[in-house]
């Protein structure tokens, strides 16, 4: 049995304001929604350029929960972009709270993390040199035995 595809799925507070948001702070398209009768969305699909993220609204009956309704979130996604200094400003200014301003990378990104008004976060990057893993793994020794 062969892996086809893996999908992020998230569980939002507010689809219908999700929706919006990753468009306006990502240029995400919605592709589709799956919405019930009372306005709950059940399942919508968003295109992150050629990648499909997944998302829906709370169902506690079945213990799907949000990132805000749990007050944190373990996962980061990461996205790669040409700019992400340039993506930042845009998550920012649709929305998005900063938690770490890009900078540089020992790994060879410059990357920064901001967190959508939903509690997801998000790793903004763009490579700057290509690192072996050999060379990457040596910058990490040293980082972490430094100081």
């Amino acid at each position: 049995m062969k892996i086809e595809e893996v999908f992020a799925y998230l569980c939002v507070s507010d689809a219908k304001a999700a929706i919006a948001f990753y468009g306006n702070a990502f240029g995400a398209t919605e592709k589709f929604r799956l919405t019930e009768p009372g306005g709950r969305v059940g399942h919508a699909e968003m295109a992150f350029g050629p990648m499909t993220v997944m998302l829906s609204d709370e169902y506690p009956e079945y213990g799907i929960r949000s990132a805000s309704a749990i007050g944190a979130t373990p996962v980061s996604i990461h996205l790669h972009v040409d700019n992400a200094d340039r993506m930042i400003e845009q998550a920012l200014k649709a929305g998005a709270t900063l938690e770490r301003e890009a900078q540089d990378a020992f790994y060879g990104e410059r990357s920064g993390v901001v967190r959508d008004p939903f509690g997801h976060r998000w790793l903004i990057g763009h490579a700057i040199e290509e690192v072996t893993t050999e060379e990457m793994q040596r910058r990490y020794t040293a980082l972490m035995t430094s100081g």
